[in-house]
């Protein structure tokens, strides 16, 4: 009986004990501990606040796409003899894309806030709103009569839900730019870190939110009026001052808070043909059933469903002088362009991937996709920067008394910088010295228009070779204003140039209204001057995805 007695102690002890070391081993496995030190994670003593497994928002209008590898490049025969896009293997992140191109009503917002906030009226920024307004003389056409389009299409309520049209690249990536702002500041006033209503209230030329500069120096946002600037701490409250007086700390919103999204802005074109292509469609397990002609299944423009069989599946060309069909019979249901949605989306659930409008990605165009120097996330068309540091250490700001402007080469002037925003030098040697991964800030012409690439190189004395000797002799028109102030416009009229081709063509891709059926196919690429516009070319954004590749929990991989 004794024993029986001692035996229940020991088990009861031995119970006792394995508990106790559980519950130490949940408290040193608690979210708050640092997996590095083992420190709790405190913001109020200064150790950095965490926000594990907070996943990113997709931001308005904006749709999923799961990266992967494809097959960049044609997949029917070149009839143009371009011979631009042989076949290459790439892989793209995930990242999110617009489900339509932006409309002339979503453009129009972007207009009527700069004209309230930098009214064309004032001398000083008269340039900015009519820099960012497109060019509605694209419709005209020597023998066609086309000023219904000219004087309504951009404004008239009939075609705001339409693709906004006129947009050179330039603008187009201004457009992105703002939007990135204008969106980040709905999410910060959201989540109470900014004064409620001051994106419209209080928002003046001298009093502008920049996403940039509310991460490096919140203080400095809106001018540095910080009473539109609201602090908080990590349980979503107001700060207040501990018992030695010291308020805590990290309480605006930082990158670490997981709120602020990434910037929006053109997709590259690796990017855009893979969303467009949307060959996951074709995917059975781990490989792809073959690849895709155009962004559907098939061979065909039209639809083979009972429900709308022989109805066309894009708004394209369908021949001379057939832009939309018979009356009463249409094939596509337009002449000119259409209403985004008008037809099923991808795959990927993306709107007019092939058909209505052209679409402006961010590539620089060269002929050849260098897959030897990258397969991944390739885009040709970095320059790097950074934030400007003052004589007095910090950051320089843009103010209305130094916008930077840019006359383009047909003679418009555009802002390439607004108040608010950090001013940007190239990176130096500082961030280039004994670096492997890339040696200046321009890498436009990487191995494919400097001069290691071009037949003027000369190993034995670099220094020989003529500044004149450019792989890509293209024209070079020049815009110069008189001591009157008057634009004096010179066309380049050398007979010596040989190609079109330079460090300001950018390349569009997908068919528009006024193409033919071939150019439907996501793998052709063309190519036209950045600082020039036309009535079948728009665009739309990207976001890049941080994070997990997938949005969704996958089946273990093999």
């Amino acid at each position: 009986m004794k024993v029986n007695k001692i035996v229940a102690l020991q088990f009861m002890m031995s119970m006792v004990l394995m508990l106790g070391t559980a519950s130490c081993s949940k408290k040193s496995s608690s979210s708050n501990a640092s997996r590095a030190t083992g420190w709790d994670v405190d913001s109020q003593n200064g150790t950095a606040a965490r926000n594990a497994g907070k996943k990113q928002q997709a931001g308005p209008g904006l749709v999923f796409v799961e990266g992967g590898t494809f097959t960049m490049g044609k997949v029917q025969d070149d009839v143009m003899h371009d011979w631009n896009n042989t076949p290459t293997q790439q892989h793209v992140q995930s990242f999110y894309m617009d489900e339509t191109e932006v409309t002339n009503g979503m453009y129009l917002e972007y207009l009527e806030w700069l004209k309230k906030v930098f009214p064309p009226t004032e001398e000083n920024y008269k340039n900015i709103y009519e820099g960012a307004s497109p060019d509605t003389l694209v419709w005209r056409n020597r023998l066609g009569y086309n000023e219904t389009m000219t004087n309504n299409y951009l404004r008239h309520p009939s075609y705001a839900n339409y693709p906004v049209v006129g947009v050179n690249w330039i603008q187009a990536t201004e457009f992105s730019k703002w939007r990135t702002d204008r969106v980040n500041e709905a999410v910060l006033e959201k989540n109470g870190y900014l004064k409620k209503g001051a994106k419209t209230q209080d928002v003046t030329a001298e009093s502008i939110f920049n996403t940039e500069t509310y991460v490096a120096s919140p203080t400095s946002t809106y001018g540095g009026n910080e009473e539109l600037v609201l602090k908080k701490n990590q349980r979503g409250k107001r700060p207040k001052a501990g018992k030695d007086g010291v308020e805590e700390k990290n309480v605006y919103a930082q990158r670490s808070s997981g709120v602020i999204l990434p910037e929006y802005r053109l997709p590259t074109e690796a990017e855009w043909e893979y969303a467009a292509a949307a060959d996951v469609g074709q995917r059975e397990y781990n490989i792809y059933k073959g690849q895709k002609k155009y962004p559907w299944s098939g061979d065909y423009t039209r639809s083979s469903k009972r429900k709308n069989k022989g109805d066309q599946l894009a708004n394209f060309k369908q021949g001379n002088g057939d832009y939309g069909g018979i009356a009463g019979w249409s094939d596509d249901g337009a002449d000119i362009t259409n209403g985004v949605k008008s037809y099923a989306p991808n795959d990927f659930g993306l709107y007019d991937m092939a058909g209505n409008v052209a679409e402006w990605v961010q590539d620089v165009y060269r002929p050849m996709i260098d897959n030897e120097a990258n397969d991944f996330n390739y885009f040709r068309g970095n320059l790097y920067g950074k934030n400007k540091i003052g004589k007095d250490g910090k950051i320089e700001i843009v103010t209305k008394d130094n916008i930077k402007y840019d006359t383009l080469s047909n003679g418009k002037i555009v802002a390439r910088n607004l108040p608010g925003e950090i001013v940007q030098v190239p990176v130096d040697e500082q961030e280039t010295y004994l670096r492997q991964n890339f040696s200046t800030s321009d890498n436009i012409n990487y191995r494919d228009g400097d001069k290691q690439s071009s037949k003027y190189f000369d190993f034995g004395d670099e220094a020989e070779n003529k500044a004149d000797q450019a792989m890509y002799n293209s024209p070079k028109h020049n815009v110069t204003t008189d001591s009157l102030g008057t634009m004096i416009r010179k066309y380049d009229k050398s007979s010596k140039r040989t190609t079109l081709i330079d460090d300001n063509v950018r390349v569009y891709k997908g068919g528009s209204w006024r193409d033919r059926a071939y150019w439907l196919d996501p793998a052709q690429r063309r190519y036209f001057p950045q600082d020039m516009a036309t009535d079948y070319i728009g665009f739309r954004c990207a976001m890049s995805r941080v994070g997990s590749k997938s949005e969704k929990r996958k089946s273990p991989r093999n």
